[in-house]
């Protein structure tokens, strides 16, 4: 069912908010691997040695996770919605892992792009500002299906979303820590 409601949400279909279930237990699984990746995440920085940053990052991502339903809580409570909230959070949380097969066809475009002539540079810049897009619209589109909202509350609920995952998310560089980087230098 989570398999269905994912292809039918992420193509705009409303009717695959239905598919996702309302209760504890399935919320708790689609948070499950949400909490898992950034727990260990942490865990190979601190091995690494840095106990600070490892804390520091798993936490910000930790509230970052946590914020989107928190947020979509509230809102639903200030919609007179309460009981959409759940299934609605739930269906967000699965949603998260559209950005695989996402990443697979722009991958696919980006590189007809390049056999068209683009600049690899530019096409690469092109097809994430599309993956960004789509997941834009589709946290969008949850919340107007999830929470059976008008066009613009659902665009209010997300520029909310966006506020505070984004704060959560910045929340390691505003403690001071560096902005993660890649050592070419490094690679073979």
């Amino acid at each position: 069912m989570i398999l269905q409601g994912l292809f039918r949400l992420g193509r705009g279909d409303a009717k695959g908010i239905g598919e996702f279930s309302g209760t504890p237990e399935a919320f708790s699984a689609s948070l499950a691997p949400l909490i898992a990746f950034p727990l260990v995440g942490a865990l190979i920085t601190a091995v690494g040695g840095d106990w600070k940053a490892a804390l520091i990052a798993l936490l910000s991502r930790v509230c970052a996770v946590l914020a989107l339903p928190v947020v979509t809580y509230e809102f639903a409570r200030l919609y007179g919605k309460p009981h959409l909230w759940l299934r609605t959070a739930t269906a967000l949380n699965w949603c998260f892992w559209l950005v695989l097969p996402a990443i697979l066809v722009a991958a696919f475009l980006g590189s007809v792009l390049v056999q068209a002539g683009f600049l690899l540079g530019r096409a690469e810049m092109l097809v994430l500002g599309l993956i960004g897009l789509y997941l834009l619209w589709n946290r969008w589109f949850v919340f107007k299906a999830g929470l059976e909202l008008n066009i613009w509350r659902a665009l209010l609920m997300l520029a909310a979303s966006l506020a505070v995952t984004g704060f959560f998310a910045m929340l390691p560089w505003l403690a001071g820590l560096p902005l993660p980087g890649v050592d070419m230098t490094s690679l073979p």
